[in-house]
């Protein structure tokens, strides 16, 4: 049985718990302004607890968070059309750090067709 430190310890960290989720799983890490990104996918995952796609562009390596599994099947994306090769343009949100190269995707455009994760997002 945890001692009662051990215990309070653990009580008064249960407020934080909401910022560390929001922190990644929110938007509060990216910027407010759109931000347009276009290059060639070298990598993609579709998984929980939402997708990436590697993206090389002209100024190097990005990451792009895309959406939940459920999201992604929404807006028409499958595997095969994000096979490394694939030109992409993404439209969304870069992260506020201006060091880092990842962005959260709104929408994604393949082939001419765009794939719209966040329909009520503009």
């Amino acid at each position: 049985m945890p001692d009662r430190r051990t215990m309070l310890a653990g009580m008064a960290s249960l407020p934080l718990l909401p910022h560390v989720a929001r922190a990644h799983h929110g938007w509060a890490w990216a910027e407010d302004v759109e931000f347009t990104l276009s290059g060639t996918i070298t990598r993609a995952r579709l998984g929980n607890p939402h997708g990436e796609l590697e993206v090389a562009a002209e100024d190097g390596a990005w990451i792009a968070e895309i959406g939940q599994p459920w999201r992604n099947e929404r807006a028409g994306l499958t595997e095969e059309m994000l096979a490394p090769g694939t030109p992409v343009t993404l439209e969304g949100h870069r992260s506020r750090d201006p060091d880092e190269r990842v962005m959260k995707a709104e929408r994604l455009v393949i082939a001419g067709k765009t794939h719209d994760l966040y329909p009520d997002r503009t």
